[in-house]
């Protein structure tokens, strides 16, 4: 398999390097963690106007198109940046709302286009107090008067659930699972926000006979979640390997400046081979990544499923050996918030538990069809 990226890819990774390097270093982002909004306006102009919006928006409202491949190369740059404005939540919301107007879906169109010039921001509602893991355990429940519809039940860990102008929120309607688009000025939703550990913000969404308008058809939304929540998860992976990139230069520079002895920590030997094991654990998890994005456009959903699950289970294996290590070879230095490796740290970890740990993954891969012992 070719892993080599295209020249305009290579050049929009370059364009988009050279901002995040320029305008949104480690302490500029500390900055916008710690604001009230904790985000920045201005990013999110500038994303829109880079081209990172349009990039997964289908040509038909506006956007590039882009695939799996093209995401990569984004989310990368923003994991290596630990940019916490809601890219990642936004891209999943285009997701959905891009089959949604593949069903014939007037109203996603027109959110679509909305959602590539930097206008609206989305977050789909993945997650139930009670669910853990299980995209189908749902409570949240959905009424219909004709072919008007409303939501009751919560909705937890919604991912810039506040920043979002527009929810995708799956419930059961009928017995069968379903999709909708919630307005964030909808009658009768409560709000409630905080940040999490890696300094992003998430927020629970209480929906009380809240007016929705249904995304998918009937009798295919139990397959558009799964296939929404593979996208999102196969974005974090990517994500995940920009951090762990970091880390890993972060980590050989500091070892190179470290004393003991009279001699940089990085001659001794028994540190470099640590490192190494850091490298490896790195390139697997990017060469199963990559994988994940060449079989993400399969038509069979479980070939999809397996790629997706086995990159998960082995980016969270590396995610805790790679941040456990670099926060070790850094010493009490690695525990504070001044240097970056404890936020890429962080930041990994609540990458491996959002939809699905390892274990959870690994679960999943092996109760596929066709799973054999060749392919784990």
């Amino acid at each position: 398999m070719d892993f080599t990226f295209s020249d305009e890819q290579q050049q929009f990774r370059d364009a988009l390097r050279r901002y995040l390097d320029k305008e949104y270093a480690f302490d500029a982002r500390q900055k916008i963690v710690k604001s009230e909004a904790g985000v920045d306006g201005k990013h999110w102009r500038a994303f829109a106007e880079l081209g990172l919006l349009a990039l997964p928006v289908p040509e038909a409202q506006g956007g590039f198109d882009g695939g799996p491949v093209d995401m990569l190369v984004v989310m990368q740059e923003l994991g290596r940046a630990l940019v916490v404005e809601p890219y990642w939540a936004t891209a999943v919301g285009i997701e959905a709302l891009r089959l949604g107007a593949e069903r014939g879906s007037a109203f996603a169109g027109d959110l679509l286009e909305h959602a590539g010039r930097g206008e609206i921001r989305l977050a789909v509602a993945f997650n139930e107090p009670h669910a853990r893991y299980d995209l189908f355990d749902l409570r949240t429940s959905a009424s219909s008067d004709g072919d008007h519809f409303t939501l009751e039940g919560t909705k937890s860990m919604v991912q810039h659930g506040a920043q979002a102008d527009h929810w995708i929120v799956p419930a059961r309607l009928d017995g069968e699972v379903a999709l909708f688009i919630v307005g964030k000025d909808a009658a009768n939703v409560r709000i409630t926000e905080y940040r999490t550990i890696d300094g992003q913000r998430a927020a629970t969404l209480v929906f009380d006979k809240t007016p929705a308008t249904r995304l998918d058809g009937r009798g295919t939304g139990a397959a558009t979640l799964e296939r929404v929540a593979d996208y999102a998860t196969f974005l974090l992976c990517a994500e995940a390997l920009g951090a762990l990139d970091a880390l890993n230069r972060a980590t050989v520079e500091y070892t190179k400046e470290r004393q003991q002895f009279g001699m940089p920590i990085a001659r001794f030997q028994v540190l470099q081979h640590r490192m190494v094991d850091m490298l490896i654990h790195t390139e697997q998890a990017r060469s199963i990544t990559y994988l994940a994005a060449a079989r993400h456009a399969s038509d069979d959903a479980a070939t999809r499923a397996r790629a997706i699950s086995a990159a998960k289970a082995r980016v969270g294996q590396a995610a805790r050996f790679v941040g456990q290590q670099a926060v070790q070879l850094h010493g009490g230095m690695g525990m504070t918030d001044e240097l970056p490796v404890a936020h890429w740290f962080k930041r990994l970890s609540v990458i491996e538990t959002t939809l699905g740990d390892v274990d959870h993954h690994l679960a999943r891969f092996a109760s596929l069809p066709a799973f054999s012992i060749t392919e784990v």
